[in-house]
């Protein structure tokens, strides 16, 4: 790969990293309603998940999901659902909140169900194919390494914003200790939002192909 298209590339994944989506605020949701671990547990498993597109993208996986409305709805919809069931299951965890120090975090599930969320988004999937592809060297050796080379360090960048977005929420979060009112209200509001993004994801176009 050339030094330009490397440099395009690299100021262009910065730009995109830096522009909120429903990566961000998904982590930022964790974060409010659960805490700092487990907005970093999540922030490691949407990063695994991303690269789960990456590789399949490198593999033309997702090509051929993306070329299929069946297979496109299906793993559009499976993610869909998991993002309603963890927003409503966020929502209904307030009722039981005391205190922010008292409720207990589930790392291993915020990983979970991190890997899930971004593993079933159809559009970042999309992103991939459409964004990656642009960068590559055609005549320089195995454009499938490029690929899942470029693929990494735009993970990483967004996995990096995810963290500045973690550790904002977690202050954030922190001046509300004992308001236990005030953290009931902010749960049932990021469960709410958590499911929120679960429909938007429902409603998403497949791309068309050309």
């Amino acid at each position: 790969m050339s030094d330009t298209n490397f440099w395009l590339f690299l100021a262009a994944a910065i730009v995109i990293a830096l522009v909120p989506g429903p990566g961000i605020f998904y982590v930022a949701a964790r974060t409010l309603s659960e805490g700092r671990t487990s907005g970093f547990a999540s922030t490691a498993g949407t990063a695994l998940g991303g690269m789960v597109h990456v590789v399949a993208g490198s593999l033309g996986i997702s090509a051929i999901i993306l070329a299929s409305a069946e297979l496109f709805a299906a793993v559009k919809f499976a993610g869909a659902l998991y993002l309603v069931w963890l927003g409503i299951r966020t929502f209904c965890s307030a009722g039981r909140l005391q205190t922010l120090e008292a409720e207990p975090v589930g790392d291993k599930r915020a990983f979970r169900d991190g890997v899930l969320v971004e593993a079933l988004n159809p559009k970042t999937a999309a992103f991939f194919l459409a964004f990656i592809p642009q960068f590559l060297e055609p005549s320089a050796a195995s454009p499938t390494l490029q690929f899942i080379l470029l693929g990494a360090i735009s993970v990483t960048l967004n996995t990096l914003a995810d963290v500045v977005v973690v550790l904002m929420a977690s202050l954030t979060r922190a001046q509300l200790i004992g308001r236990p009112r005030l953290v009931q209200r902010l749960t049932q509001g990021s469960g709410v939002f958590i499911a929120g993004l679960g429909l938007s994801l429902a409603l998403a176009r497949r791309p068309v192909q050309s």
